[in-house]
């Protein structure tokens, strides 16, 4: 009877072990689940946030100046030149809101470039176009146009209008740059790090069009 009792409280004890490290085996895999998915869901870091947000506020200003375009340029191939903008932006508006979405961010950061973000029209300026200088935003700035800029090209039609728009644009196209080689060199999420490099080979080649372009209007 002894020898039962003890054969049995061995088989318990057993028992109990092969359980234990089961849970073990089960808690270890739980957390390396749970690690994994962290990992997968980090691709991204704050360069990529700022520059998508950023980015989409530009985007959304070029289009808002080449839609002047079509009706106010009298260069065909200003209004040209303008579609392509729209056409290659656009797209890429939906790509980056794509990301921020899927990342939990807002779309709009902050924003200290004091452009019109709201697609309306300022007020007519009251000050004679000649006289206000023209594109008063800077480089650091991300080459956003301000409310004084755009009502100014809001309000000019013509060969005015052409020149005004080719400058605007090339200063406008120049802060794109900027924004993308910040993201190149911080970002982390890969597609947005392709798009930046996208951007700048793009827009670069569309700054040497506009330098000719003024050459000519």
């Amino acid at each position: 009877m002894k020898r039962l009792f003890l054969l049995l409280a061995g088989v318990l004890a057993a028992l109990v072990v092969a359980a234990c490290g089961a849970t073990s085996t089960g808690n270890t895999a739980n957390a390396s689940t749970t690690t994994g998915g962290t990992a997968a869901g980090a691709g991204h870091d704050t360069a990529d946030v700022s520059f998508a947000q950023g980015m989409i506020a530009h985007h959304r200003q070029a289009i808002e100046m080449a839609d002047l375009a079509g009706t106010r340029a009298s260069s065909p191939d200003v209004k040209t030149l303008a579609r392509k903008i729209r056409e290659a932006q656009a797209p890429e508006i939906t790509t980056m809101t794509g990301w921020l979405t899927s990342w939990g961010e807002p779309t709009a950061g902050p924003s200290p470039h004091g452009g019109m973000g709201n697609g309306a029209m300022p007020p007519t300026p009251t000050t004679p176009m000649h006289s206000v200088p023209m594109a008063t935003s800077t480089a650091s700035m991300g080459g956003m146009m301000s409310d004084a800029d755009m009502a100014l090209l809001g309000n000019a039609s013509g060969r005015d209008f052409d020149r005004m728009f080719l400058t605007m644009m090339i200063q406008h196209h120049r802060g794109a740059i900027a924004m993308a080689t910040t993201e190149q060199r911080d970002g982390r999420y890969s597609p947005a790090t392709q798009l930046a490099s996208s951007i700048i080979t793009s827009q670069t080649a569309e700054i040497t069009t506009m330098q000719t372009l003024l050459q000519k209007v």
